[in-house]
């Protein structure tokens, strides 16, 4: 994706499940879910033991989750990328975004068939405020 496709896709979200979302304040995995939140996204933390993470509560998995996803963006390894892509498919979810570092071209074949946009290798939270993008309002 380009940055117009990137920009677009970020403010036409409200709300990003962060799959993967971590409490300890020295993580990657905490530090751009706290980004997204600071831009004015709803950020809902996806994490199978945490209660609450940033004062978000956290759910054991997105089918727990009871709001409509528009991205789900993934800090998990590269191997569990095609499960998580499925579920985020399942949801309902409109993209599918990994994090810096994490690439499947099994998770962006499930993405392509389901006409869920898909994002890999790059940072979130980094895109946002490079960007500069903000939620979708109603």
């Amino acid at each position: 994706m380009n940055d117009t496709e990137l920009k677009a896709l970020l403010e036409g979200a409200r709300t990003i499940a962060v799959v993967g979302a971590s409490a300890n304040p020295d993580k990657a995995a905490n530090h751009i879910p706290e980004v997204l939140l600071n831009a004015g996204y709803t950020m809902i933390p996806v994490h199978p033991t945490a209660q609450e993470i940033l004062g978000q509560t956290a759910y054991a998995s997105l089918a727990e989750v009871p709001v409509l996803i528009d991205i789900v963006d993934v800090f998990r390894p590269s191997a569990e990328a095609a499960g998580i892509a499925e579920q985020a498919v399942a949801v309902g979810a409109k993209a599918v975004w990994l994090q810096a570092g994490i690439t499947s071209a099994e998770a962006g074949e499930v993405a392509r068939q389901a006409g869920v946009a898909f994002v890999e290798d790059l940072c979130i939270g980094e895109t946002s405020k490079r960007l500069n993008t903000h939620p979708a309002r109603e």
